[in-house]
């Protein structure tokens, strides 16, 4: 457990300090004489036509829909595993990630309302600040070395887990515009020919490739935003097979595989390119303190570190669970800080409430890079110059007792 843990933070951590690279990348471009080459490269018209069938988008959206539609398929493939045979797997692991999580989500939807509740255009923002990037939470992690115990790595991975099962839900429930009965009927019939694949033991990736391709479009089609497509084909593949030799695999953990080093080094990467190029120089003081840019940068930086450790120590008090072992609180609410770091998640979370429209001046973007870089830099201080959590064993196994 604890290799995999190592090779999955070494890898994330590096698409993490990737994403911080290509973010510098864009602000520079959109900030520059460039600028106009950068907006004209996002909005570069791609279509693809089969017919009658129609598929016209300037690139960010293919970006936003179809990139990320992957991305959210790569989710569910490792909620998938984590359910089964990981760090969801039993009551024990869930309890204290799964509390911390809803506490990480509700709060800073509470504070970003607090001060846009009057608006409502404005409220449909209130899902931005409720998200964690996983990859960039744990690139800060990453430059701490072993200074942070391994079952608070483990913690924050759980937690970042529920943070995207939350993200999906929002999605599906919140962000949805004018249904079409036609697409959703199609889509329909895809999710039951997909399910029929499974239930038969059919391991042929080109077979669900292909399927999943025909839900993608009619869940485009359909009104309902597309990477949904991308979580239901996720729950359909086989976890477990037999190949034709009678060997046991996992097509699910095989496409995992495949996909996690695309999706860590191109296309996160890209969407970060295409989505955090904030035009600075358009950006004054007073766009800043509107209402919905000071919700978003406060329910990053302190709805997140509140809702999380709040929820961890009434969870811990009450003996639902215990401090993950060889920690301390100070360690803990570090962890806390570092939830707060929204950066890609928060960001197509804002894409979907506003409809990729300018009307705030890209003061909403800079908000969720400000209150994710102080989340990123307060978490790393307050874990850099924390004690050894050996300290609180004894209080930790007297509580959790």
């Amino acid at each position: 457990m604890l290799s995999s843990i190592d090779t999955f933070i070494k890898r994330e951590s590096s698409a993490g300090i990737l994403l911080i690279v290509v973010t510098i990348i864009a602000l520079l471009l959109q900030n520059s004489g460039l600028s106009e080459f950068y907006n004209q490269f996002l909005h570069t018209h791609v279509e693809i036509r089969f017919g009658q069938l129609q598929i016209a988008k300037p690139l960010l959206l293919w970006v936003n829909d179809g990139l990320m539609a992957v991305f959210f398929f790569l989710i569910g493939l490792e909620v998938k595993r984590e359910v089964i045979e990981g760090h969801l797997s039993s009551l024990k692991q869930v309890t204290l990630p799964g509390i911390a999580a809803l506490g990480g989500m509700v709060v800073p939807a509470l504070v970003f309302i607090f001060f846009n509740h009057d608006d409502s255009f404005a409220t449909r923002g209130w899902a931005i600040p409720t998200a964690t990037d996983i990859a960039f939470a744990l690139g800060v992690l990453s430059l701490l070395g072993n200074k942070v115990p391994v079952s608070l790595k483990a913690f924050l991975l759980a937690l970042a887990i529920f943070d995207d099962l939350g993200a999906i839900i929002i999605i599906a429930l919140f962000y949805t515009s004018d249904l079409s009965m036609i697409s959703i009927i199609i889509a329909s019939v895809a999710l039951a020919v997909l399910f029929v694949l499974n239930r038969l033991k059919v391991v042929s990736k080109a077979a669900y490739i292909l399927v999943g391709i025909i839900l993608w479009v009619s869940v485009l089609k359909s009104g309902v935003h597309a990477t949904l497509a991308g979580v239901a084909l996720a729950l359909m593949i086989p976890f477990r097979s037999v190949d034709s030799d009678g060997k046991t695999f996992s097509l699910s953990k095989e496409m995992e595989h495949s996909l996690h080093y695309w999706v860590a080094f191109m296309i996160l990467p890209l969407f970060a390119f295409v989505n955090a190029g904030v035009n600075l120089r358009g950006i004054s003081l007073n766009e800043m303190l509107n209402p919905v840019p000071v919700g978003i940068m406060l329910g990053l930086f302190i709805g997140k570190q509140l809702g999380v450790f709040a929820s961890c120590w009434v969870a811990i008090k009450a003996g639902f669970a215990s401090l993950p072992s060889g920690s301390n609180w100070q360690q803990l609410y570090g962890i806390s800080i570092l939830t707060g770091i929204g950066f890609t998640m928060s960001l197509f979370v804002d894409s979907l409430a506003y409809n990729d429209t300018e009307i705030y001046h890209y003061a909403d973007k800079l908000a969720v890079l400000i209150g994710s870089f102080a989340s990123g830099a307060a978490g790393y201080l307050i874990l850099k110059f924390s004690k050894s959590g050996s300290a609180s064993t004894a209080e930790n196994s007297k509580t959790s007792g």
